[in-house]
């Protein structure tokens, strides 16, 4: 059975009362949850917290699942209305946060490690300082592979419209990262 079909079998056993249909769903998914939320908020408490009220969402607003949609677009969209709920939060009442110190890996040499890590955090806060409607799309098409048609549902725009903001995302990047571009 593929994942979509999983997906929708789950939802559909979940709305008939099926509890652990929940739980077969946060397994799958959970992991690619919190990663896109972190691609968003930075922040790995934040991710997670967005993460399990996702999945409480999704079990309170079960019945408005339609299986002619694809679970994962559906799941997502309600990730990003969070995260920009939580955005509007913010603007209103801002805070100074103490962000999650990265860990490095014990198998990676000092040298090696420090260059990976200053190059994942280079492109972290590149992809962070873009607008949310650029940052929400090159996020959906890059790390979560999802086609223009499938963002543009999630984001409430047209499939030309996530191409021209992708075509944007990815200027503004490469600009913003000119340095650990050049060879």
């Amino acid at each position: 059975m593929s994942e979509t079909a999983a997906d929708t079998a789950d939802m559909l056993a979940l709305q008939a009362g099926d509890s652990t249909a929940l739980d077969r769903l946060m397994r799958r998914w959970e992991v690619r949850l919190r990663s896109f939320l972190l691609r968003h908020l930075v922040s790995q408490t934040d991710a997670l917290d967005l993460a399990q009220e996702t999945f409480v969402r999704i079990y309170r607003h079960r019945d408005r699942f339609d299986d002619r949609r694809r679970f994962s677009t559906w799941m997502f969209q309600i990730a990003l209305n969070l995260v920009r709920d939580q955005a509007r939060r913010q603007a209103r009442r801002p805070t100074t946060t103490l962000d999650d110190a990265p860990e490095l890996s014990s198998e990676v040499t000092p040298h090696h490690g420090a260059e990976a890590s200053e190059t994942a955090t280079a492109v972290r806060t590149a992809i962070a300082e873009l607008p949310a409607p650029l940052r929400e799309v090159i996020v959906l098409f890059e790390y979560e592979h999802l086609s223009h048609a499938e963002i543009a549902e999630i984001i409430g725009a047209t499939p030309k419209a996530v191409e021209t903001r992708l075509y944007r995302a990815r200027s503004q990047l490469r600009t913003s990262l000119a340095r650990w571009l050049e060879p």
